[in-house]
């Protein structure tokens, strides 16, 4: 029979688990952690013989202190030791957070994430919080985010709704589907498609995972971000999820009826300043 001080030691014992875990998730591993998340994956109709290493960036909701200039040129220079052949910047690269001290200006994002290097190029696409976070692109309904300039003017190809050749595949850019909301998007799938000729390979961008049911066989693998793995990830299972699927989409390497789809787990936060059991990653797809 369990006595008092047991009862005590044993709610003690709970009490500083609780501590040390709340302290883990809002201290360690938001700021401190960066982990190289590994993907091997063979496309059905990869080219024989093809081999291709992409480095995937997403959700770095720039911002001081967790995200600051520091963290950014930490981040560049790990994901240019990996060597990529291919680095695609899948979104939501402004701040986001009501813990943010101090905001970066979008082109001085755009300077950072230029010092990265991969031998096919480096390429963006809009999340919806680079919609969301300018006020004049949402009051015209379309047209380019100050995200989307600043990263041409700093050399990287802002693919929105369109398709650019790289090295042996094709890369293509789908804008954001929860540009205006989460049920209207800036998106428009039948319209990269029909800049898509010959046979190469098709790597699709598209910062919201839930457009994955509509993509077709065409496209070799698709990598979106946008869940941030749904931040806090206990036993495979994170509790929200900013998805219509759920935990359908939201964490790793997805196949479905022989497609393939990468969902990173990003960089930064959003709302809460925390991230448990999925930390900021550089994610890694070894295709071939």
């Amino acid at each position: 029979m369990i006595g008092r001080r047991g009862l005590l030691l044993g709610a003690g014992g709970l009490a500083a688990a609780g501590v040390a875990t709340g302290a883990y998730g809002f201290g360690v591993e938001p700021f401190l952690r960066l982990h190289v998340q590994r993907h091997a994956i063979s496309p059905q109709g990869w080219p024989q013989g093809l081999s291709l290493r992409v480095a995937q960036l997403t959700d770095l909701h720039a911002g001081a202190p967790m995200m600051d200039e520091a963290r950014i040129e930490h981040i560049v220079e790990a994901t240019n030791a990996l060597r990529p052949d291919i680095v695609l910047l899948v979104g939501d690269f402004g701040a986001s957070s009501p813990f943010v001290t101090r905001t970066l200006q979008q082109a001085e994002v755009a300077r950072l994430l230029a010092r990265l290097r991969a031998r096919h190029g480096v390429y963006a696409v809009n999340g919806n919080h680079d919609w969301w976070e300018d006020a004049a692109a949402l009051h015209r309904g379309g047209g380019s985010t100050i995200m989307g300039r600043a990263f041409e003017a700093a050399g990287i190809p802002m693919l929105c709704n369109s398709v650019l050749r790289a090295g042996p595949v094709l890369v293509g850019g789908l804008d954001s589907s929860w540009a205006f909301g989460w049920n209207r998007g800036a998106h428009d799938l039948p319209r990269l498609l029909d800049q898509v000729h010959g046979d190469a390979p098709l790597l699709l961008m598209a910062h919201e995972p839930d457009v994955f049911p509509t993509v077709p066989r065409r496209v070799a693998v698709t990598f979106s971000g946008h869940t941030h793995g749904g931040q806090v990830r206990v036993l495979g299972w994170s509790p929200r999820i900013p998805s219509r699927y759920g935990n359908r989409y939201a964490w790793g390497h997805v196949r479905e009826d022989g497609r393939d789809l990468v969902v990173s787990g990003g960089l930064g936060i959003t709302r809460l300043p925390v991230r448990f059991g999925v930390p900021p990653e550089i994610t890694l797809v070894e295709i071939g």
